[in-house]
């Protein structure tokens, strides 16, 4: 398996592994992503056995170009951090 697992990627997984139509095995992980990111934007969200997720609000900084040196503004804005659970994390270990 390669590093750029794409979600049809996911879907063609979910379709071998149900049996399920491809178009409906998109629609099942579009909503699920959906419900993730709604739960998200109003708070932290815990799916047990899977992880966390919650919001992480990053200042605005300076950034530096590496190239260049040229320096500019980064913006203020928010990001996910996910935390794995102690089980996933005990099954890749």
């Amino acid at each position: 398996m390669n590093n750029k697992f794409k979600k049809i990627d996911l879907a063609k997984n979910l379709k071998t592994t149900t049996g399920f139509s491809l178009n409906f095995s998109k629609k099942i992980i579009d909503d699920l992503l959906e419900i993730i990111i709604k739960n998200i934007k109003v708070g932290n969200l815990n799916i047990k056995n899977v992880g966390s997720f919650k919001i992480i609000h990053k200042k605005e900084r300076l950034g530096r170009n590496p190239k260049t040196k040229e320096e500019f503004i980064i913006t203020s804005r928010k990001s996910v951090s996910f935390t794995p659970s102690r089980k996933i994390f005990k099954n890749l270990n």
